[in-house]
């Protein structure tokens, strides 16, 4: 796939460089935690669709939130019928756990970006000739930071951004060895209360700019 038909990564989630992400949660707590990721400076929030309610979570929060305000994604994409079901209701990028080349190219084509999970060079470079925006390093806890610095080498080209596991702690070692942004789960999004969720969005937001 040519660059001109790749997706770009959304400038969103290049100027925050963090993804929030909710897995399990309650979906009427989802706009309260939007509220306090936006406030905090995180530029995406990814839901996953084995949440319970996850589509109508996306509709709700794809109406309150402008892409200029929080940028709404699905995750835990599995088939090209459950991606097609985020975006109808309005997720604007789509996370997978895995690497599949038809999934990727099918919304590749239709101008989303594709965010493929991949462990090893082998998959990451499949996923990106496929037509990825970027590479999930997946699970991240399991790599580390040098896998980054050192994957860089061989595939200069492809931007990663380093999931599972991820802290406030390790997400600056993550940007500063080349990621492009860094998914961050129960940590950041929690305990659902707006304040706290701007407080380490904030901080996390800090740490991430010293990073770069």
């Amino acid at each position: 796939m040519s660059d001109l038909e790749r997706p770009a990564v959304p400038d969103a989630i290049i100027r925050s460089g963090a993804i929030a992400i909710a897995r399990g949660l309650d979906p009427a707590s989802l706009v309260r935690i939007g509220e306090g990721l936006a406030a905090g400076g995180v530029g995406a929030f990814e839901v996953t669709l084995n949440s319970p309610g996850a589509i109508g979570a996306l509709r709700t929060l794809s109406a309150r939130f402008g892409a200029g305000q929080l940028l709404i994604g699905a995750g835990t994409v599995l088939t090209i019928a459950e991606a097609e079901a985020a975006i109808d209701a309005g997720a604007r990028f789509i996370v997978m756990p895995h690497t599949d080349p038809r999934l990727i190219e099918y919304l590749a084509e239709r101008g989303i970006p594709a965010f493929p999970g991949a462990f090893t060079p082998t998959e990451i470079l499949a996923a990106w000739r496929a037509g990825a925006a970027a590479v999930k390093l997946f699970p991240a806890s399991a790599i580390g930071p040098s896998f980054v610095r050192e994957i860089h080498g061989p595939l200069p080209d492809v931007p990663l951004v380093p999931t599972g596991g991820v802290t406030l702690e390790t997400a600056p070692a993550f940007i500063a060895a080349g990621a492009i942004a860094v998914g961050l789960g129960s940590w950041l999004t929690g305990d659902g209360e707006p304040a706290g969720i701007a407080e380490r969005g904030a901080a996390l937001a800090s740490v991430l700019r010293a990073a770069r």
